[in-house]
């Protein structure tokens, strides 16, 4: 079977690629394996100085894998660009900071001595998705390597170029050979490697659904997960928020790659003092966004990286508006090649709806009205997901508490969009998964908590 990376720009076909067999999964594990032997007991300040190579590298080759991800999935270039520096800052971030993350810790007990320690596990299993194809992937190895771990990929099939484009950057580096290698196969060939006794653990970032199946299985033989999933993040706009400000923030999170993120704000809730004026901020705005050629510098919206992908998004928008919502931009496939969506808005939006309900994975803003702040929060927590939040609110001090308090989500953020940052944990809660990935926290994830006790 061979797995096709297809420009959603243009529907041609960009390569195809012949998939892994039994034998080569295995000798590619095993090999990752070996090197795991030896790499656990390398000196920080050898992996420090290949991390930063690491970072050198990407940096130099910014444009090209902009590009890459810009013919794969549809990445707008200049998004592309910010992703591979984000790369780099991650790769600078545990450089600089896991041998103290990873530093013993003293403990005093009866023991004449005790202490924590953190040992790397072995071999991890990374399962990513086609949205962030460098970003998605380097948070999970970059701390993972320098815990001293080895991994092994299962990238989205359509992003298949950029799998082994990190893969090439990694032996590049100077890296020991096999210390991570990318498996090209289709998700049907997931199980087998789950189940191969030398994967240790495994981290999934993709859709719930799929999240269950890996959960399900690596539970079935007992080898921890960390799994990042769907979110249909609410953002609250209060009766004193700055509305301009919010409005800006809004769209900029609602079109963020093309609108294909787990942590892009989904859910817009305006308390029904300032909901005219909101709309009206919100729809001008999404209005001036122009939607084109991934590849040129004026377009703010490209296509959606797959036609399947976009024809599902669509259904989900016409089901809404049969239920009641109301469209007032977008909501049409374009004419013409390409998987292209609209900047769509839906207001009216109630629950049972799929605007309400379930994950929009494109550019399209849901509003709801709430008559007030209790009702916004409320309203806010009434989703089986969980990953970001955001609020909108002059009074900081009350933003302060609501983030803090009562917004049910794995990060809340105040008079800002939600992002994820290299020094501060990231992951959600409920339908959006457990565990967490960067800062310190991420680190812990995939290593061995140690007590050791010397009487």
């Amino acid at each position: 079977m061979a797995l096709k990376s297809i420009n959603p720009f243009n529907g041609k076909i960009i390569k195809s690629y012949k998939e892994n067999s039994p034998k080569d999964i295995q000798t590619k594990i095993t090999q990752t394996n070996a090197a795991f032997l030896s790499w656990r007991d390398t000196s920080f300040k050898e992996r420090k100085a290949l991390m930063k190579n690491l970072a050198k590298i990407l940096l130099s080759k910014k444009e090209a894998l902009a590009m890459l991800m810009t013919e794969e999935m549809g990445k707008i270039y200049l998004s592309g660009i910010t992703e591979i520096e984000k790369c780099a800052s991650v790769c600078e971030y545990y450089a600089k900071e896991a041998e103290g993350f990873l530093a013993d810790q003293q403990v005093k007990t009866e023991a004449s001595k005790s202490f924590i320690t953190f040992q790397p596990i072995g071999v991890v299993l990374a399962i990513m998705p086609w949205n962030f194809p460098f970003w998605q992937a380097f948070r999970f190895l970059v701390p993972n390597l320098m815990a001293g771990n080895t991994g092994v990929l299962k990238h989205a099939s359509n992003v298949s170029g950029c799998a082994l484009a990190i893969e090439s950057l990694i032996n590049e580096a100077g890296f020991p050979k096999h210390i991570f290698q990318t498996l090209l196969i289709s998700s049907k060939k997931v199980n087998s490697v789950i189940e191969n006794p030398l994967i240790k653990a495994v981290t999934l970032t993709g859709s719930t659904a799929a999240g269950k199946m890996v959960a399900e299985k690596a539970g079935s033989v007992l080898k921890k997960c960390v799994l990042e999933l769907g979110g249909s993040d609410p953002y609250i706009i209060l009766a004193d928020a700055d509305l301009e400000h919010a409005a800006e923030a809004c769209v900029n999170s609602r079109l963020v790659n093309n609108g294909q993120s787990c942590i892009s704000a989904k859910r817009f809730i305006v308390v029904k003092a300032v909901e005219k004026e909101f709309i009206k901020l919100f729809k001008d705005k999404m209005d001036a966004k122009i939607m084109g050629n991934p590849s040129e510098k004026e377009t703010h919206i490209g296509p959606q990286a797959r036609v399947d992908l976009r024809d599902l998004l669509h259904e989900q928008v016409k089901k809404s508006i049969k239920n009641g919502a109301k469209c007032i931009l977008g909501g049409k496939i374009p004419k013409g090649k390409g998987a292209f969506y609209p900047a769509t808005i839906l207001t009216k939006v109630k629950k049972g709806m799929p605007a309400y309900d379930d994950e929009l994975f494109g550019p399209v803003a849901s509003i709801i009205t709430a008559k007030d702040e209790k009702e916004a929060i409320a309203t806010a927590n009434d989703t089986v997901f969980g990953l970001g939040s955001a609020i909108f609110t002059k009074d900081i001090t009350k933003g302060e508490q609501i983030a803090k308090t009562q917004l049910q989500a794995g990060c809340a953020f105040v008079n800002d969009f939600v992002k994820s940052d290299p020094r501060l944990p990231f992951g959600g809660i409920n339908q959006s998964g457990y565990g967490r990935e960067l800062s310190h926290f991420g680190i812990y994830e995939f290593v061995n908590v140690k007590t050791v006790y010397i009487k």
